[in-house]
């Protein structure tokens, strides 16, 4: 495959992930978006291991800067978690070795990976926005984001190798 073609490949996917991560985030109410995650780190976790170094935060910035447009009054707050997440991702699976040279997967290593990545920014987005004033705060509304983060990134995690070895790991 030529140079181009491989770019546009992958141009493309990072686009169609990006547009699926931005409605599944503004498909949801606050702090809902935040709590139900399993979409984003799916495929922000696709995006890392088919994209290569830094395709997770590519696909997460562009996705936030959907986000911004439209959610301004959250600017820049929306994106600066985006990359965040994205970047975490991306850091972790290279921190963890989640890809083997071969191209499988190690599934315990990406499931801590993205539980971890997916906790992390769940709980700073929801101190950000309850320290700014845009939420009430709640225990019980750090505790849920703190499950449903737990839980979305464990469900993300396992049904990302399936994914990958079925469909993606060919492209």
């Amino acid at each position: 495959m030529t140079d181009a073609k491989a770019s546009s490949k992958r141009i493309a996917v990072a686009a169609l992930f990006s547009v699926i991560v931005f409605v599944s985030k503004v498909a949801l109410p606050s702090p809902l978006d935040k709590i139900l995650v399993i979409v984003q780190a799916l495929l922000l976790s696709l995006s890392s291991l088919m994209l290569g170094r830094l395709g997770a935060t590519y696909v997460a910035t562009i996705g936030g800067l959907l986000t911004q447009i439209w959610r301004p009054a959250l600017f820049p707050f929306s994106l600066a978690f985006a990359v965040a997440y994205g970047l975490m991702i991306d850091g972790l699976f290279y921190m963890f070795k989640v890809k083997t040279p071969g191209g499988d997967i190690k599934l315990g290593r990406l499931v801590i990976s993205l539980i971890l990545a997916t906790c992390t920014i769940g709980v700073l987005s929801m101190y950000a926005t309850v320290m700014l004033g845009f939420m009430p705060w709640s225990p019980w509304l750090y505790a849920a984001v703190l499950a449903g983060g737990t839980v979305s990134g464990a469900l993300a995690g396992y049904l990302t190798p399936l994914l990958w070895r079925k469909y993606f790991s060919k492209l």
